[in-house]
């Protein structure tokens, strides 16, 4: 039988991991605000520590382990060999205070990128400095803020948010100072066009759209909806969270979308959450350039043909947005990502998402309830309203898939399905995976149906059983303490 010590209870006076040989040469003074009395660490071993995040690292799921289906995530297998460019020393051992003559390989990347994300998009610049996705909504709706502002029009209070939109829109618009108003979705989930009519007007400064939006759909009016909200004076924002779906395929910028922030973690398969950080450029029109956050970078050629890259400052730039020039090691990731495919292969990446996600959707909609009846784009939303009717809510299901090594698909969202079960398999799954996950659904949909105590008791296999996340949730305990201290203590200091 393994003998397993408790996982957060190792550290034991006296023990060591490394020996830190002893200083010489003169002594720095280190001043006396920056001098602890003590600095107390856990007192562990090498192998003591080794053995605690390999055994953490096995408790957890990852895209590496098994099928990772979380909806409007978008958690697609991070490839390889990005990591290995990422971490050559040219890039992972540079700093962003050097000289730039220093690092030209650096610079060239970051303008390449740029570049290549404004061909994929179709807009005119880039920025790379937003550190994830809703940092660069906040960064878009400040851009819009300081259009109207140029223009003379501070009146334009209000940005317009589908009720299919990204959860963070409205906060992000809020954040900026604007009032939100919701624009509800038709019967076909598309943005109602004659709710938008009726909402446009003097005071618009922007719609912030999610398009392909949160149902996984395709808005069959957006160059209609774009248009509304031109002729009213405002400016149409897309939340590009699922340009996974429309790589190769559509350029927003040749829909009219004036701003759109990409994921790199979610189209560019760059980590994602706590394998960050993250990465949200943002994209424009040619006359919103002069607002980027500082500095870009640019390309520059001498008289005698060198070519070197330096920073360039927007004209009427917001300002930074983030230190330095953005979380590097994701550009060079998404480069490599993108190199690596080059123009056809990126386009393949979005229809085989598109394939599989449609393959999973008419193979489960007999079993769920289908919101709406439509060929859906890289994902798509189910309805668990008829498990429901028996007693079994959305939670038993995900809960029941983590005894098939799963991770569960986005649950309660989008807000506007009853008991959504919102599902992406991204394009680097398998055929065996998917007919997997299909089986697995199904046999749910037959328990509940005969057996609906054994659901709602799920998971029965894991290690851990049904958790108390609300109380987790409440009571944070992150921090490893001596047994002398608690966390009253900690507070009071």
């Amino acid at each position: 039988m393994a003998v397993e010590p408790l996982i957060f209870d190792l550290s034991k006076p006296g023990r060591r991991g490394t020996s830190v040989p002893q200083a010489t040469g003169p002594e720095t003074p280190i001043p006396d605000e920056l001098v602890r009395s003590s600095l107390e660490l856990p007192e562990v071993s090498e192998i003591d520590v080794i053995r605690h995040y390999t055994r953490l690292s096995q408790k957890n799921h990852a895209v590496d382990i098994n099928f990772y289906p979380l909806g409007s995530c978008t958690m697609k297998y991070n490839s390889k060999i990005n990591e290995i460019a990422a971490r050559m020393p040219g890039f992972a051992h540079i700093h962003p205070l050097q000289d730039p003559e220093t690092v030209q390989g650096a610079l060239e990347l970051m303008h390449d990128l740029q570049g290549f994300l404004a061909e994929i998009s179709g807009f005119a610049a880039v920025t790379l400095q937003p550190a994830a996705g809703a940092h660069g909504e906040l960064t878009g709706i400040l851009i819009a803020r300081e259009y109207h502002k140029l223009r003379g029009e501070t009146g334009r209070d209000t940005v317009l948010v589908p009720d299919s939109a990204h959860g963070t829109n409205p906060a992000t618009a809020a954040m900026a100072g604007f009032k939100v108003v919701t624009i509800p979705s038709d019967e076909r989930g598309n943005v109602d066009l004659a709710k938008l009519r009726e909402a446009v007007g003097p005071s618009t400064a922007a719609l912030m759209i999610t398009n392909p939006n949160t149902l996984g759909l395709w808005d069959e009016g957006i160059e209609e909806a774009i248009e509304i909200v031109h002729n009213a004076g405002g400016l149409v924002y897309n939340d590009g969270a699922n340009f996974n779906a429309i790589l190769g395929i559509v350029r927003p910028g040749d829909l009219g979308i004036d701003i759109m922030h990409f994921n790199l973690h979610k189209t560019f398969s760059t980590p994602h959450g706590g394998g960050g950080p993250g990465s949200g450029p943002v994209g424009v029109r040619a006359d919103l350039a002069q607002f980027l956050p500082a500095p870009m970078i640019e390309k520059r050629t001498a008289a005698d043909g060198a070519v070197s890259y330096g920073y360039a400052w927007p004209e009427r730039s917001v300002g930074k947005v983030h230190a330095f020039f953005g979380n590097f090691g994701m550009h060079v990731r998404a480069w490599t990502y993108i190199r690596m495919h080059g123009a056809a292969g990126l386009r393949q990446v979005s229809e085989d998402a598109v394939l599989a996600a449609n393959y999973l959707l008419a193979n489960l909609k007999d079993r769920y309830d289908l919101p709406y009846d439509r060929t859906c784009m890289h994902e798509f939303v189910l309805s668990a309203r008829r498990q429901k009717a028996l007693g079994v809510r959305t939670l038993d299901i995900a809960k029941r898939l983590l005894d098939f090594g799963v991770h569960p698909p986005t649950t309660y969202f989008p807000l506007i399905v009853e008991e959504a079960l919102m599902i992406e398999p991204t394009e680097t799954e398998s055929i065996e995976t998917l007919d997997a996950f299909i089986a697995a659904m199904r046999q749910i949909a037959d328990e509940v149906e005969n057996d609906p105590e054994y659901v709602r008791t799920a998971p029965h296999f894991t290690e851990y059983k049904r958790l108390d996340d609300v109380t987790a949730n409440r009571n944070l305990n992150l921090r490893w303490l001596p047994e002398h201290r608690d966390l009253a203590a900690v507070a009071d200091d």
